[in-house]
């Protein structure tokens, strides 16, 4: 099930996150973006490392909070989970798109990655969707100079309707552009009525109108009839309720609600975009607007600077290819680990048994009775020390290995090669890494 408006909400930032405002003139504003590109750093730098960490309530999912100042105003900054889309088939992402949708921030900003932005444009058009208080920080501008690549940052804040700042937030250049049009979204100087309308298809257009005016009243102004309509059409059930508990109104159970829905419905069962049909043509309309959006807004001097990229891609994603490298490289790892632990795993459980020899000397020669030895030296540290030899070694060789690739690339693409099976038990490619990391500390 989808968090809910109490688990997501301001309630959440202030309670389950544990949140203290120093003013209630504080105001909230997420951070979203995918992974490496440099949301993190953008984090950081306007923080200060005046933050803390924890996790999401119910959730395992770790999240950041941390308090800016700008211009003698405060910002509660909240890192939520980097994600791809928020068409949620993980943890990470649900909890990523209930934030947007339910925690109520008073403005969202999607951070982008220069070298690759028609590829992250996805996420912006989506959280635009859900509330047009976003800002676009094209972050890496620094590395896209280097590949010769120029980015109008002028045009796309044109063509998307909302803020777009460029910076290289590892250097801090930047920020403060940012804050400057975060707080300009905040007091509404800069208005986002015109923000972009991603079309879809004629028919799926012709299902939202429908649906959308029986859904205006409902949603007032906390959410977007259009959005909310789309994915009613989806059939989203644990999105749908927790919308429903954020609203306080049951309206899948209204009747006008219903009457259109159906209708809806049956005009997209007619032109077959039903179920999964439907979510790819949404995907594909997103995917065909990121490309307009960057089309003359983003130069390539060498158009072939990402062949190298894609030829790699091709080899560790193609059928042929793919799995067989995966299964040697991960086979490597795990051999690498196992084997390479044996040595450490034994010099720690010698050492440390020699001093519980130690130990236990000792509490004969203090004439301690025997039940105290035996409950803290051959009982507790005996379990310590065979805890420690046994999982240190192991955990100390394969997670900077598993970092490593993650840092190279490659454990995005083992999702992406794995992410067609797991869908079939109702999971996604990224647990098999989560899978994979459990693998050691069970041998």
């Amino acid at each position: 099930m989808g968090l809910t408006s109490g688990s997501t909400g301001r309630k959440a930032i202030d309670e389950g996150l544990l949140i203290c405002r120093e003013s209630p003139e504080d105001r909230v504003v997420g951070l979203a973006g995918n992974p490496n590109v440099g949301k993190s750093t953008v984090f950081n730098g306007l923080t200060n490392l005046n933050q803390h960490t924890g996790n999401w309530p119910g959730k395992t999912v770790s999240n950041a909070q941390g308090r800016c100042k700008h211009h003698g105003k405060g910002f509660i900054l909240v890192d939520i989970p980097g994600s791809y889309s928020l068409m949620a088939h993980s943890a990470e992402e649900e909890v990523a798109r209930d934030f947007i949708c339910f925690g109520g921030p008073d403005a969202m900003v999607v951070v982008c990655d220069a070298t690759c932005l028609e590829r992250n444009l996805n996420l912006v058009l989506q959280t635009i969707e859900i509330t047009p208080r976003t800002v676009v920080c094209v972050n890496l501008m620094d590395e896209a100079k280097k590949k010769n690549i120029q980015v109008d940052l002028a045009e796309l804040s044109r063509r998307l309707g909302v803020p777009v700042t460029g910076a290289a937030a590892r250097s801090k250049k930047g920020l403060d552009a940012l804050m400057d049009a975060v707080d300009s979204v905040v007091v509404g100087s800069f208005s986002t009525d015109h923000a972009l309308r991603v079309p879809y298809a004629p028919e799926i257009e012709e299902a939202i109108a429908l649906l959308e005016p029986a859904l205006e009243k409902p949603c007032g102004k906390r959410l977007s009839p259009r959005w909310l309509a789309l994915r009613l059409l989806e059939e989203d059930q644990a999105l749908i309720q927790s919308a429903q508990q954020y609203l306080g109104v049951p309206f899948s159970e209204d009747p006008a609600v219903q009457e259109m829905l159906e209708q809806a419905r049956d005009r997209l069962e007619k032109a077959d975009l039903l179920g999964d049909a439907l979510q790819d043509a949404v995907v594909s309309a997103l995917v065909r607007q990121s490309e307009k959006i960057c089309a003359g807004a983003v130069r390539y001097a060498d158009r072939s600077y990402s062949s190298r990229d894609r030829k790699i891609d091709r080899i560790l994603t193609s059928k042929a290819t793919g799995f067989p490298i995966m299964l040697l490289l991960l086979a490597a790892v795990f051999w690498l680990t196992i084997t390479g632990a044996n040595y450490p795993s034994q010099w720690l459980s010698t050492g440390l048994f020699w001093v519980e020899d130690r130990l236990a000397d000792f509490f004969v020669w203090t004439g301690a009775p025997s039940f105290l030895c035996d409950m803290l030296v051959h009982g507790a540290y005996r379990t310590l020390a065979w805890v420690v030899s046994v999982m240190l070694p192991p955990m100390a060789i394969f997670f900077p290995l598993f970092t490593l690739l993650e840092d190279l690339g490659y454990l995005p693409r083992v999702a992406f090669n794995l992410d067609r099976y797991f869908k079939k038990c109702s999971a996604c490619g990224k647990q098999s890494l989560t899978m994979c990391m459990v693998l050691p500390i069970l041998h």
